[in-house]
C-alpha cells in the first residue's frame, strides 16, 4: 500500500491566516446571495414584466431565427443555446420556463407556441427532447425592433456575448400575464388581465396622465384568468390596484344538469386559476370517505386533449344541488384565493406597485423606447441621405468624376481629389468610389432625387416626434391600439360584485331535499316527472280559449311529496314501486309542459309489450285502485299495498286478457266507464263492485259482442261536466296509421246502466269504418295528443250520443282531462 506524505512548504514562502468574523461573513454571504436570487431570478422587470430566464429565452430563440413563420425546433436546442449562452443555471429551470410560456392555461397570453405534450394542469410535460416550440406571435412584439438600439445591451456571464437589460415589450406584459416569484425575504403573485383592456386604460392614461384609479377601472374592472371561471369580491381587487396588495376568490363555473332520467349532477366547465381537475375530484373522494360531504355519488373527469374542461359531480337523489354546490365550493378548491402581491422591479429596486404605477412605469419604458428607436431612424436616415445628396453631386458632372477617377494614382489620392474638387466628406467620397458605373444614369438621378424627399421628409416627421412629447404619446398610443386590434379577446372571468348565491332551503339546514308535497305526472307519450305542488292545479297558458298546448298530454296525477312512492299500473296487471326522489323535478308552472320528463322506462323495468296505464299512491284511506280489462272484466282493489316489495300483481289475469286501464278512486262513488271496439258504452257506479284482495280475479263489467273488445277503462265523475272521445276507423289499417273520425259528446248524454250489461251505442260507424281506435271518458274539456306528444286538436262537443265523427287532423295516440281548468 502507497503510503502519501505531506510535502513541508518551501522556506520562502510566508503563511498568512486571516481572522474573519464569522457573522459578517454569513451576512455579507447571505445579502450577496439574496441579492442575486432577486434581481437575477424571482422578480420580474416592471418594464417587460419579464424574469432574467424569460427574458433571456425570447432574445435567444429571436436570435435563432424561431419566428412563428418558421418551423418548430427541439425544445432540447433552445434549452441549450440559452444555457450555454446566456443563462448560466440549470437545464431544468430553463425548460420548465419555456414550459410555463406556452401553456394556455397558465399565461393569458402564451410567448412561446409548443408542439407535443407540454402538460397538463395535473401532470408534467415530455422531456425537452421530445417536444418542440418557436414564438407566438405576442412574443414578437416584446422583441420588435432591437435591433434599433432601443435597449441597453449587457454583457453575458462570461462576457462573450451581450443581451438586452430589457426587452422593447410593445404591451403591458407584467399586467396581461401575470408573474409569481418567491425570492429572499419578499415574493409577487401578480393576476393575469384581458390585453384589449390594460390596452385600453394605457392609452387613456397616456392621454390623461391626471387620471384617477376609478378612471382606469372603468377600462380594467379586474384579472381576466386564462381558466375563465368566476371572482367573487371586487373590494379586495380595487384595494390591490391602490396599494400593490390584495385578495379575491375565485369560483368554478358550475351548472346543474340531469346526468340521467334518475339523478342530477354538477357539471363544472371552468376551474379556478392553476386548479386541475384531479386535484378536485381527489379532494371530494377524501370528503366523502371522511363523511365530510354528503350527496355526492361520483366524480367523472371527462376532459380530454380534444374537448373543453367538464368535469361532472353526480348526486344521489334526495339532495339539493345548489346545497351541494356551495358545500363543495366551501370544502374543496372549487373556491380558492388568490393574494396579490405586485412586487417588481423598478429602476433596479424592488417595488409594491398599484395599477396606475405599473402603467406609468410601463409608459415611462415605452416612451423611451420609440425615442431611442425614432433617433436611432432618424440618425440612420440622416447618413443614407448625406450619402445620396454626394452621389447627386458626382451625377451632376459624371465625366468630370470619372476623368478625376482615371487620372488618379491609387484609390486614396482619387478620394482626396473627389473631396477637394467637389466639396465631398470621407464618407461621400468612398462611397462614390465603392458605386458602380452601371448606377450613374439618368433613371437612377431620379431615383435618388426621390429617395432624398422621402429621406427629408422622414426626418422632418421623426425631429418633429422627438421634440414634442404630445407626439410622442400619440405614436405610442397608436401602436398600442394596432396591438389590441390585433392580438385582443374577449374576457373569459367572470365579475361578481359578491359571492352572494345562497342554496335553496334544505330540511332541517341540511342538503337534503325537504319530504314537501308534490305530484308526480305521467304524459301521453310516457314520460315521468314531478313537480312541486301549491294547492291549485298547474295552469298552462295554452289551455284556454281554443289554444293549444305545446306539450303532450297529462294522462295521470298522483299527489305524493318528495321523499315518498307511488306506484305505476301496468298492462299486466302490476304494481311498480317508484321512487319520487328519482324522478326529475320541474317547477310549478310546468305542470302540463314535460319538457324537462324523462322516459318511464328509465325507472322501472317493464316485459315485452308492456304498457304503462295510470299512477297510484298508496293511501291506506283512499277509495282502493279499480281496473278493467280487455275482455270487460273489472275490480276494485283494496289499498293494502305491501311495503316490503317492489312489484306486485293486483288482478289475475286469465291467458291472452291484459289490463286496457286503471284509475285511483277518491271517493268510491265515481262511475266506472267501459268503451268498446264496437261502440258501445257503460257507466255504473263503482259501488255497484265489491272490493277484493290483490289475489282476487275481478267481476264481470260489460257484456261484449263476438268479437268485440274494450278499448278504454276509466272513470269519471257524475256530479261534474264530463266529455266522451272517441275515433273511429277501420280494422285493416295498422295500429297509428289513421286519422279516423273523431267525435266529441257531453259525458251526461249517456244514461247509467247495471254492471254486466252491454251499454249504450256512442258512435256511428260510416262507410269504411268498423271499429273504434280510440276512446276515453273524463272532466271537460277533453285534449289530444298525437305519438310524439304534438297536441290534435278536438271538434266542438256534439249533443248525439250516437252521431257519426269528424277527419282527425293526424292520429291521436291519447286523450286526457285538461289539468288547467280541472
Amino acid at each position: 500500500m502507497a503510503r502519501r506524505t505531506s510535502t513541508p512548504p518551501p522556506e520562502d514562502i510566508e503563511e498568512t491566516i486571516l481572522d474573519v468574523d464569522v457573522s459578517e461573513e454569513m451576512r455579507g454571504s447571505f445579502l450577496e446571495y439574496a441579492y442575486s436570487v432577486i434581481y437575477s431570478r424571482a422578480i420580474p422587470d416592471a418594464r417587460d414584466g419579464l424574469k432574467p430566464v424569460q427574458r433571456r429565452i425570447l432574445f435567444q430563440m429571436n436570435e435563432m431565427g424561431l419566428r412563428p413563420d418558421r418551423p418548430h425546433v427541439k425544445c432540447g436546442r433552445v434549452v441549450g443555446d440559452v444555457m450555454g449562452k446566456l443563462h448560466p443555471h440549470g437545464d431544468g429551470a430553463i425548460y420548465d420556463t419555456i414550459v410555463r410560456m406556452a401553456q394556455p392555461w397558465a399565461m393569458r397570453v402564451p410567448l412561446v407556441d409548443g408542439h407535443g405534450n407540454f402538460g397538463s394542469l395535473d401532470a408534467g410535460p415530455a422531456a425537452y427532447r421530445y417536444t418542440e416550440c418557436r414564438m407566438a406571435e405576442p412574443a414578437m412584439l416584446l422583441t420588435t425592433s432591437l435591433d434599433e438600439n432601443v435597449v441597453d445591451m449587457v454583457p453575458n456571464y462570461d462576457g462573450q456575448f451581450e443581451q438586452p437589460e430589457v426587452l422593447p415589450a410593445a404591451f403591458p406584459n407584467l399586467l396581461v400575464n401575470g408573474s409569481s416569484g418567491i425570492a429572499v425575504g419578499m415574493a409577487t403573485n401578480m393576476a393575469p388581465h384581458n390585453l384589449g383592456e390594460v390596452v385600453e386604460a394605457t392609452r387613456y392614461l397616456l392621454a390623461h396622465p391626471e387620471a384617477t384609479l376609478d378612471d382606469l377601472m372603468r377600462f380594467v374592472p379586474g384579472p381576466d384568468l386564462p381558466s375563465g371561471g368566476r371572482i367573487a369580491g371586487l373590494s379586495g381587487i380595487r384595494e390591490a390596484y391602490e396599494t400593490g396588495r390584495g385578495a379575491f376568490r375565485t369560483r368554478a363555473t358550475a351548472r346543474i344538469e340531469n346526468i340521467t332520467a334518475r339523478r342530477k349532477g354538477i357539471v363544472i366547465t371552468e376551474l379556478p386559476y392553476m386548479v386541475g381537475p384531479e386535484r378536485i375530484r381527489e379532494r371530494i373522494v377524501d370528503l366523502v370517505k371522511s363523511k365530510k360531504l354528503a350527496g355526492v355519488a361520483d366524480v367523472v373527469d371527462y376532459t380530454d386533449r380534444n374537448t373543453s374542461m367538464r368535469l361532472v359531480i353526480e348526486l344521489k337523489s334526495g339532495f339539493v344541488p345548489e346545497a351541494v354546490l356551495e358545500q363543495l365550493y366551501k370544502l374543496t378548491p372549487l373556491e380558492d384565493s388568490f393574494n396579490i402581491n405586485n412586487v417588481a422591479l423598478v429602476d433596479g429596486q424592488p417595488r409594491t406597485l398599484g395599477l396606475k404605477e405599473l402603467l406609468e412605469v410601463f409608459i415611462e419604458h415605452r416612451l423611451d423606447v420609440v425615442r431611442r428607436r425614432s433617433e436611432f431612424r432618424r440618425t440612420k436616415a440622416a447618413d443614407r441621405l448625406h450619402l445620396v445628396d454626394g452621389l447627386l453631386v458626382a451625377l451632376l458632372d459624371i465625366d468630370e468624376v470619372i476623368a478625376v477617377i482615371r487620372s488618379s494614382d491609387d484609390s486614396s489620392a482619387a478620394r482626396e481629389r473627389l473631396m477637394t474638387i467637389f466639396d465631398l466628406s470621407d464618407v461621400q467620397a468612398r462611397y462614390i468610389l465603392d458605386t458602380p458605373l452601371r448606377r450613374l444614369t439618368r433613371y437612377d438621378r431620379l431615383e435618388l432625387e426621390k429617395e432624398g424627399e422621402d429621406l427629408r421628409r422622414t426626418i422632418a416627421e421623426l425631429t418633429a416626434l422627438l421634440e414634442d412629447d404630445a407626439l410622442l404619446r400619440e405614436a405610442v398610443s397608436a401602436e398600442l391600439a394596432e396591438v389590441g386590434a390585433k392580438h385582443a379577446t374577449p374576457r373569459r372571468t367572470v365579475l361578481l360584485e359578491d359571492s352572494g348565491q345562497a342554496a335553496p332551503k334544505a330540511a332541517a339546514g341540511s342538503l337534503e331535499i325537504a319530504d314537501d308535497p308534490c305530484r308526480v305526472l305521467l304524459s301521453s307519450s310516457g314520460l315521468l316527472a314531478r313537480t312541486a305542488d301549491d294547492g291549485t292545479p298547474g295552469d298552462d297558458p295554452d289551455s284556454g280559449g281554443g289554444k293549444r298546448s305545446k306539450h303532450d298530454v297529462v294522462v295521470s296525477t298522483a299527489p305524493t311529496t318528495a321523499r315518498g312512492y307511488v306506484g305505476v299500473v301496468t298492462s299486466s296487471g302490476r304494481v311498480l314501486r317508484l321512487s319520487v326522489l328519482d324522478l326529475p323535478s320541474l317547477p310549478p308552472s310546468a305542470t302540463l309542459t314535460l319538457a324537462g320528463g324523462a322516459p318511464v322506462k328509465e325507472f322501472v323495468d317493464l316485459e315485452q309489450d308492456e304498457q304503462v296505464l295510470c299512477l297510484t299512491t298508496f293511501d291506506p284511506d283512499s277509495a282502493g285502485l279499480a281496473v278493467g280489462t280487455e275482455r270487460g272484466v273489472v275490480k276494485r282493489v283494496v289499498a293494502d299495498h305491501p311495503s316490503n316489495k317492489d312489484s306486485w300483481e293486483v288482478v289475475r289475469l286469465d291467458d291472452g286478457d291484459r289490463l286496457v286501464g286503471a284509475v285511483e278512486l277518491r271517493t268510491g262513488e265515481e262511475d266506472l266507464v267501459f268503451i268498446s271496439s264496437d261502440a258501445q258504452l257503460l257507466r255504473f257506479s263503482a259501488g255497484l263492485v265489491r272490493p277484493q284482495g290483490r289475489s282476487g280475479g275481478g267481476v264481470a263489467g260489460i257484456k261484449l259482442s263476438a268479437g268485440a273488445r274494450v278499448v278504454f277503462f276509466g272513470a269519471a265523475d257524475p256530479e261534474r261536466q264530463g266529455s266522451v272521445v272517441t275515433v273511429s276507423g277501420s280494422s285493416d289499417a295498422l295500429p297509428g296509421t289513421q286519422s279516423g273520425a273523431v267525435k266529441v259528446t257531453p259525458y251526461d248524454e249517456y244514461p247509467a246502466k247495471g254492471r254486466a250489461t252491454g251499454g249504450v251505442r256512442c258512435h256511428r260507424f260510416l262507410k269504411g269504418e268498423d271499429t273504434l281506435i280510440m276512446a276515453w271518458a273524463g272532466p271537460a274539456p277533453a285534449r289530444a295528443a298525437a305519438g310524439s306528444g304534438v297536441p290534435v286538436g278536438l271538434p266542438e262537443p256534439t249533443g248525439r250520443r250516437d252521431g257519426s265523427g269528424e277527419p282527425a287532423e293526424q292520429p291521436i295516440a291519447a286523450v286526457g282531462p285538461n289539468l288547467g281548468t280541472s
